[in-house]
């Protein structure tokens, strides 16, 4: 594969990854493979993938405003929190053996396969939006935890922040994902902190794919609607199930 056709490659992957994770979440077991086959070191994939997601969760976060929908001050302190942990997680994946690494991605990425095929079988259990109060600081600490694996890898954080808020929080789909976009946005700038000070980001491939990103992210945003959902979870449960069997044996 010629240099312009990998650039190419990772500029479209950029775009489909900012789409699928403003509107559901999972963008990142795109965004892995594609950078890995491209020639990047996994851990350095891994921390490139941040620059496109803090970018398409800005760009996102700026559509879903555009439409006058925001949950505020609510997305802020869920932001706050999952940053604590972010850093926290970013910190373990800098130091985290190479080989082990890639057997971590390759379990994970099944994983949120696997919750990507149930999500659409969750119904939401209440009807309220629970928002302060008790609920609030219950989630707070679960954001906080997330914001750890946030840190640590990404991959499906978002799939996990819908789950968490549309069935504990109450949130519809719309409101759900406004507040996972900007939650989002914060967390991972200082994930992404944690990796440029240790050097591990490669710019040239992390800003094609936050071009991509940006465009996918403000499009999906504003469209807010779920189209071809069935033929792009069974493609990315095949390229999933094979990218993991080369993570694990590589």
């Amino acid at each position: 594969m010629t240099e312009e056709l990998q650039w190419l490659l990772i500029t479209v992957v950029g775009f489909i990854a900012g789409f699928v994770n403003t509107l559901a979440g999972g963008g990142s077991i795109i965004t892995l493979p594609a950078m890995i086959l491209v020639g990047l070191d996994p851990t350095v994939a891994n921390a490139t993938n941040r620059l496109g997601i803090m970018l398409s969760a800005l760009s996102a976060a700026a559509g879903f405003k555009s439409k006058k929908v925001s949950v505020l001050p609510f997305s802020l302190y869920l932001g706050l929190a999952a940053t604590i942990g972010a850093v926290i997680g970013a910190m373990i994946a800098v130091e985290f053996d190479k080989r082990l690494f890639n057997k971590v991605l390759a379990i994970i990425m099944i994983i949120i396969v696997v919750l990507m095929i149930l999500q659409p079988r969750i119904k939401r259990a209440i009807s309220v939006e629970r928002l302060s109060g008790k609920p609030l600081w219950f989630t707070l600490m679960i954001f906080l935890l997330l914001g750890v694996y946030g840190g640590f890898i990404n991959a499906g954080m978002g799939l996990l922040m819908i789950l968490w808020l549309n069935l504990f929080n109450g949130l519809d789909l719309i409101r759900t994902n406004a507040t996972k976009v900007l939650v989002t946005a914060i967390y991972t700038s200082a994930a992404l902190a944690v990796f440029i000070w240790n050097d591990l980001i490669d710019w040239l491939i992390g800003l094609l794919l936050a071009i991509g990103n940006l465009v996918g992210g403000w499009i999906a945003a504003r469209l807010s609607v779920k189209k071809g959902e069935g033929f792009i979870r069974a493609a990315l449960l095949v390229m999933v199930i094979l990218m993991a069997v080369k993570l694990w044996f590589y």
